[in-house]
């Protein structure tokens, strides 16, 4: 039996959905119903069809008393909502349901596993917010809250946890039908653990052991742990918090960090060898991940940032969407990360221009760099729904040029650029000049390797967003765009003379 407060979350979602016109969203990005969006929570495969819920405040587009949006797919691309799975109505989640994952069980019932937040007044009179792990199981649409919840209490936090930080349980299944569960804890001294739990029925949980755990390298607290074995290895997903600068690798705030190492099933044991981000743009977290039916590794992330999601306005009807699928694996000890390939059945109207030159001219350049009057426009290379890739060669190997500019999502005053810069071996995104009136992160930086000054890129562009592919899947880069989708041109600058050779193709949403 659902609850009020899950009766007028549906109600309220139903009504205001249908005042959003499908050309008003992303094409192929998911965003939420109505309302706000942040991580992606349950990302499943269960009875046909892929699910995906999300931590949604249906009635703002602002963070508020989390709930969970629920929608499923075929493809991993075309969306349909599905109404409101669960909302904030018992005494252990009344301050908000929290991020999870999710599992079909042996019954045929799908079990979604989170986060439930209850704030109370403590002995010295302050409010103080506890978290526990709950349970909740359906039929993949309607789910019923276990009776027994919480199933995890803050009894279960070792003796250096933090009750208030305890969350973002992320479950999977052995192949003796044993269960794990990962949850994120604070330790003690302010940096992050993750707890490792066991259970044979994924109803009645013990601890294990400490899993893995932040010495104070990555950030602060980590949350939205992922783990997953892939190509030899295991990987551990995380989002670490307060993160300081290190190089180019990791930036200030809250980031994105992959962990690949060796992994021993039979004693559930993880050993470290390699830290990496995954994302190295301005709008990426929270990824989670999923093993398709065809064993393809395929994770998704939510597609913004706390340091700037809160500078949207909050009278959109929506807020918040999730990053195009990609297909993960393991090359050379790095992750490597690519659209899923679901994706090229959406192409169409394809323009190819190969060797071509872009003469570059240093004379007159203005204050940001640019000079407007050489930039460079091809025939049929423009739109704000594509999927491009571009191989850049300098004309000539012994004198190669310092800038190189894709610039994207261009008319007579915005743009968002990519720019290459070979003898650096950084790009960089910038997309200050894209529409936003506010004062927040703007441009970041990355070491991408280049090979006497050639690179690849993949673009991938949607209404509102733009993702970036360097080196077949090596590196990327996210960002969302408040330009008007008017904006389409697309241009290329540079300041020696550069060949390039661009495949387009437009991405129909049909």
């Amino acid at each position: 039996m659902s609850s009020q407060t899950l009766r007028e979350a549906r109600k309220y979602e139903e009504a205001l959905a249908k005042l959003i016109s499908k050309e008003d969203r992303p094409g192929f990005h998911l965003s939420p119903r109505v309302g706000w969006m942040n991580d992606p929570n349950g990302f499943s495969y269960y009875n046909g069809k892929y699910h995906m819920f999300y931590q949604y405040y249906p009635y703002e587009a602002a963070w508020g008393p989390m709930h969970w949006g629920h929608a499923v797919s075929d493809d991993l691309l075309h969306w349909e909502h599905l109404t409101c799975a669960l909302a904030p109505d018992e005494f252990y989640d009344k301050d908000g349901v929290f991020s999870g994952s999710a599992i079909g069980l042996p019954d045929g019932r799908q079990l979604l596993i989170y986060t439930g937040v209850m704030k109370r007044t403590v002995e010295n009179g302050h409010l103080k917010e506890f978290q526990t792990q709950c349970l909740a199981m359906g039929d993949g649409e309607d789910y019923e809250k276990y009776a027994n919840n919480p199933v995890l209490g803050t009894d279960a936090i070792p003796a250096n946890g933090n009750v208030e930080h305890f969350r973002d349980p992320k479950i999977w299944q052995k192949k003796d039908g044993s269960y794990r569960l990962l949850v994120a804890n604070l330790k003690d001294d302010g940096f992050g653990q993750l707890l490792l739990f066991k259970s044979k029925n994924a109803l009645n949980w013990e601890f294990e052991k400490v899993f893995a755990e932040n010495d104070g390298s990555y950030g602060l607290m980590w949350e939205c742990p992922d783990f997953f074995e892939l190509d030899g290895q295991g990987v551990i997903f995380v989002s670490p918090q307060d993160m300081l600068p290190e190089g180019f690798e990791f930036h200030n705030g809250n980031g994105n960090v992959c962990i690949i190492g060796d992994y021993d099933d039979a004693t559930d044991t993880f050993v470290p060898k390699t830290f990496q981000a995954v994302d190295y743009g301005i709008d990426f977290y929270a990824h989670q991940s999923i093993l398709t039916p065809d064993g393809r590794r395929v994770m998704i992330g939510w597609m913004q940032n706390w340091d700037t999601s809160g500078a949207h306005d909050r009278n959109l009807p929506w807020f918040g969407q999730m990053t195009v699928p990609r297909e993960l694996e393991i090359k050379n000890g790095r992750l490597y990360q690519n659209p899923i390939r679901e994706l090229e059945s959406m192409r169409k109207d394809k323009v190819e221009h190969l060797n071509t030159v872009i003469k570059g001219d240093e004379s007159v350049l203005d204050t940001e760099g640019h000079n407007p009057s050489s930039r460079v426009y091809l025939d049929g290379i423009e739109g704000r729904q594509i999927d491009m890739t571009i191989t850049i060669h300098p004309e000539n190997v012994e004198d190669i040029y310092d800038k190189f500019t894709i610039g994207l999502a261009s008319d007579s005053k915005k743009h968002t650029d990519v720019i290459f810069r070979p003898k650096e071996n950084i790009v960089k995104l910038d997309r200050k000049f894209s529409g936003s009136r506010r004062s927040i992160v703007h441009q970041r930086r990355t070491k991408v390797p280049f090979n006497n000054g050639e690179v690849k890129v993949r673009i991938i562009l949607d209404r509102f967003s733009m993702e970036l592919f360097f080196e077949d899947g090596a590196y990327a880069m996210t960002a969302t765009l408040d330009t008007d989708v008017s904006a389409k041109e697309i241009y290329f600058e540079a300041n020696k003379n550069v060949i390039i050779d661009v495949t387009k193709y437009d991405l129909s949403d049909n």
